[in-house]
């Protein structure tokens, strides 16, 4: 065989083999959130009631409700993924979850990296201290042992306070029940928290605990999303307002605080 007639038969094969790497790419494209068969939620199931696991180990809470309904309305399915909170925003940017959605308070630190939903319930960091302790406002911390969630926005509004310089020292924990286990066995005198945390677990161990009348910092709660989903952020906002539209935002709030705290 002639070497012209090699060169003929080597072209349509040639030109197979590219069109076979070109659809390899393409199929290996990665698709946006609002493609995937199930968006990913990124939670601390230690954060009750926003989002916390029952005496069955199902998680549950108040985003967990309002996230299921907002995904009924999206027409998408959901799955809520336990994440280390310190990490949040990097497992969203990583794309290993779609939302952040589990108290999140909006902060202008966060949205230089993600993007926010309207506020859809309000917020303050409170202090929270044993029901038989002489702490009775801010300034009786000082000299004294605090605890807090490391990297949280209760830590962001107790570092920004003047009292932060005058404690005895500051305690990070992995997440609120730790803290308050260690408040319980006086290995601390205070926590800053939530104060939707704070009145869940003073109503689950009523007078063990106590939450002293100043606040160091409202808030408000929002669902993060990655800042290139615009559409998905587009559909879930949309989903969000049609929850207050329909009377299911207050339904789930009420059900968790007894009263409806979801912002219009």
């Amino acid at each position: 065989m002639s070497k012209r007639k090699l060169s003929m038969l080597a072209l349509p094969l040639a030109l197979t083999a590219v069109l076979a790497a070109c659809g390899e790419e393409e199929s290996t494209t990665t698709t946006d959130s609002t493609e995937k068969e199930a968006l990913i939620i990124g939670v601390d199931d230690k954060f009750a009631p926003m989002g916390f696991r029952d005496e069955k180990n199902e998680i549950v809470g108040f985003d967990i409700d309002y996230a299921r309904a907002a995904a009924e309305e999206m027409g998408v399915d959901i799955t809520f993924q336990p994440i280390d909170w310190k990490t949040k925003e990097s497992e969203l940017m990583s794309g290993r979850i779609d939302l952040i959605w589990n108290g999140y308070t909006i902060t202008d630190e966060r949205k230089e990296k993600v993007a926010f939903t309207k506020p859809y319930l309000k917020n303050e960091q409170v202090i929270m201290t044993l029901a038989d302790s002489d702490i009775s406002s801010i300034v009786d911390l000082a000299d004294k042992n605090i605890g807090v969630q490391a990297l949280s926005s209760a830590l962001d509004a107790f570092n920004a306070n003047d009292i932060s310089k005058e404690v005895a020292s500051v305690a990070e924990f992995g997440d609120n029940v730790m803290a308050l286990t260690d408040l319980k066995t006086k290995r601390i005198d205070a926590v800053v928290i939530d104060d939707v945390v704070a009145k869940y677990y003073n109503t689950q161990e009523d007078g063990t605990f106590k939450i002293i009348e100043e606040s160091l910092a409202p808030e408000q709660y929002g669902v993060g999303v990655r800042k290139e989903d615009e559409q998905l952020l587009k559909d879930l906002q949309a989903a969000l307002d049609a929850l207050n539209e329909n009377g299911k935002a207050e339904e789930i709030s009420v059900k968790w605080f007894g009263e409806n705290n979801v912002l219009n």
